[in-house]
């Protein structure tokens, strides 16, 4: 067996195929995912995305689920949501098969449990690991069956009874997909609506012979920035490789921010239930609970990560819930995250605007502060750079300090946080302040003691 270490990280399982993650591994996880989530004698639904290793690791998988008892439905080609979407509607465990973002050589294993709850190191994914790593025991249960279902057309019809695209105009769009599985789904979802969809790398293709299909790094936006500016187009829209997160830009080409995005839709699920409960994580910009506050929502602060977010959404009954990442979830969705609800709620926004209106004059009132954006760097002792942070800022009186992911330090107009990674010995570091000369300030202050003796 392979090392575990190297693959079961705290959401999912990743690794280089075929060195780290290969069929022996993916046939384990299907019967040990079966035993963990008591999926005998019920279904499993397993998706995947383009790359070419994830047709055979989902064989693997199925042979494994199935001798465990369960049945598998595998749904082919789709995006991460629209599995989500199919653990939902069909209340299945579910598995996807993708790296999303990660480079060719990758592939993983996204896993929920029915209605897309969130599978992580918490809620299951140590107990798979464990199972895996011990040896899954053989069943004595009569094995499974599989079949094939493709569920894009429902998958397309129940997101738009959750966005109201009808009365919008006429709109052209730039979409990139990267190679990846918006150029599957994109045009099944936007199909019948009045729009103009310019389509950009929609081949799929997982060995990204265009660009990453990694829409938080800015190069990886520059073809769909210079595409929209080009034709003259409303908006476009940026998917990455497994299309569970959307990156969004102007009629100019300039890039909007996830907070921005996130103020959006907040907004607008607030006009659909007012009074609702708004997740945030710490380091989405403040814009998103102000504007929740204006519009008579609850904002609610939670740790960076899906299943941190799932969980508070669950408990507290939140109607939405955004990332500075690129990830919005959604309550009537499962709680799950979908690029593609958040492509139609951008959609729906500027083609119900008054006659005249751009996206960048739409989206002004959310850019109310400067940010540094995410910040790396490599040290030796991350947890002793931390401390030396935080005893150098925990005496000055305009700054207040906490750590419910990392440590956040608070001032009038502005703030940092400083994380360690999970994965790899760096320290991760967000500022926002009301102007670019604070940002600048206390990104100086904190980079020299963070970097010192690194």
């Amino acid at each position: 067996m392979r090392d575990l270490d190297r693959i079961f990280k705290a959401y999912d399982i990743r690794g280089t195929y075929p060195d780290e993650l290969d069929e022996a591994v993916a046939e384990a996880v299907g019967g040990a995912f079966v035993l963990v989530t008591g999926s005998a004698g019920g279904t499993v639904v397993v998706g995947h995305d383009m790359r070419q290793s994830s047709g055979p690791l989902v064989d693997a998988f199925t042979s494994g689920a199935v001798a465990q008892g369960a049945d598998v439905v595998q749904i082919g080609l789709v995006s991460t949501d629209a599995l989500y979407f199919a653990s939902g509607h069909l209340e299945a465990a579910g598995a996807m098969f993708t790296a999303s973002h990660n480079p060719a050589k990758y592939n993983g294993i996204k896993l929920c449990r029915a209605g897309a709850a969130p599978v992580g190191q918490d809620t299951g994914l140590a107990d798979i690991r464990a199972l895996v790593e011990s040896g899954v025991p053989s069943a004595d249960v009569p094995v499974g069956a599989v079949s094939q279902r493709d569920l894009l057309d429902e998958y397309s019809a129940y997101l738009k009874q959750l966005v109201d695209v009808s009365g919008i105009r006429p709109l052209t769009v730039v979409v990139d997909a990267g190679n990846g599985m918006a150029g599957r789904t994109a045009p099944v979802v936007l199909a019948g609506l009045p729009l103009t969809v310019v389509p950009l790398f929609f081949e799929l293709d997982g060995t990204f012979p265009n660009h990453e299909a990694n829409p938080i790094e800015p190069a990886n936006m520059r073809d769909l920035q210079a595409k929209v500016v080009e034709v003259g187009a409303d908006l476009g829209l940026a998917f990455d490789g497994d299309a569970d997160r959307c990156f969004v830009v102007d009629e100019h080409g300039g890039i909007v921010t996830p907070s921005t995005l996130a103020a959006l839709i907040a907004e607008r699920e607030l006009l659909r239930e007012p009074g609702a409960i708004v997740i945030h994580s710490l380091i989405t910009s403040r814009v998103v609970p102000e504007v929740v506050l204006e519009h008579g929502g609850k904002p609610v602060r939670t740790r960076v990560g899906h299943s941190f977010i799932k969980q508070v959404m669950a408990e507290t009954g939140a109607i939405f819930g955004g990332e500075h990442s690129g990830h919005y979830y959604f309550r009537d969705f499962w709680r799950a995250d979908s690029g593609m609800l958040a492509a139609l709620h951008t959609i729906a926004a500027l083609g119900t605007a008054p006659a005249g209106a751009t996206l960048s004059s739409l989206l002004a009132p959310y850019h109310r502060y400067e940010v540094s954006g995410e910040i790396n760097s490599t040290v030796n002792d991350p947890a002793g750079r931390m401390a030396a942070v935080e005893a150098q800022w925990a005496g000055q009186p305009e700054a207040s300090l906490d750590h419910l992911d990392g440590l956040t330090v608070s001032g009038p107009d502005w703030w940092f946080n400083l994380r360690a990674s999970n994965t790899e010995p760096l320290l991760r570091l967000n500022i926002e302040a009301a102007d670019s000369a604070t940002v600048d300030r206390i990104r100086n202050s904190v980079l020299t003691t963070v970097r010192e003796n690194a």
